[in-house]
């Protein structure tokens, strides 16, 4: 089988079953291991899939610019956004984390809501600006543009000062084994940092991200009290996250 067409069989083997290992694909093409190996670096290159230990998983196409994330399923993301906003409670204190999904959940929280929303995200702070009972807590630090939001030492110092109800997470991937992750390395120590100063934690999970992975951890998929999914989001693939004791709030 030509090197091509045996990626092209890695590819279609990994859209059916979600996951790829490289022992059984050496077996099934009857090649080594080795070259399974390099199939995957190649394929993970040029931005196909996401290595991880012993195989592969989808990657997530959730890590172009901000842009580029605002015309990823816009409907899902809309219906979602509606959501976790319906979940915010009066007099609650709430992280809104930085990314498309939450810039329109903070869009769609109610002008009358009573709360505190912390956000280390502009984009978020300004949706909030004609709420007159929402006060707004900016963390602050280095302006990591691509996500549009703060990253850093004084991000994760200001973090530690705050003690929230629930913090509603953006992610690029969520994956039973895999765990929370995101494409940038300072952004996945923020949400980490995030997650320890709330009492429960939210993902914001369209379909795309369901199953996918990032080159960064934030942390086990455990670790989230719930994920809020949309209509796209295939009932069969939340089986796992149930089983570790996630809730599935859908859209």
């Amino acid at each position: 089988m030509l090197t091509s067409h045996r990626k092209q069989a890695i590819l279609a083997a990994l859209k059916r079953d979600g996951q790829v290992i490289a022992k059984d694909l050496s077996e099934s093409f009857a090649v080594s291991e080795d070259t399974i190996r390099r199939d995957l670096r190649e394929l993970a290159a040029e931005g196909l899939l996401q290595r991880v230990h012993g195989g592969a998983l989808p990657a997530s196409p959730a890590i172009g610019t901000f842009e580029q994330r605002q015309q990823i399923s816009t409907d899902g993301k809309s219906a979602i956004a509606r959501k976790a906003a319906s979940m915010v409670r009066p007099g609650q204190v709430v992280i809104i984390d930085g990314g498309t999904t939450c810039v329109q959940m903070a869009r769609h929280l109610p002008l009358t809501l009573k709360a505190t929303v912390v956000t280390h995200s502009p984009s978020v702070a300004l949706e909030l600006i004609e709420h007159p009972d929402i006060e707004v807590i900016m963390i602050g630090g280095r302006l990591f543009k691509h996500s549009i939001v703060a990253i850093g030492a004084a991000a994760i110092e200001a973090i530690g000062h705050i003690r929230a109800d629930t913090y509603f997470m953006g992610v690029t991937g969520i994956h039973p084994s895999a765990g929370l992750s995101t494409g940038d390395l300072e952004e996945a120590y923020i949400k980490r940092a995030l997650m320890a100063r709330a009492a429960e934690t939210v993902v914001l999970a369209s379909a795309e991200k369901i199953n996918a992975a990032s080159p960064y951890v934030v942390a086990e998929a455990a670790a989230v009290s719930s994920m809020v999914i949309d209509a796209g989001a295939i009932e069969s693939s939340m089986t796992p996250f149930v089983q570790l004791g996630i809730g599935i709030v859908r859209a």
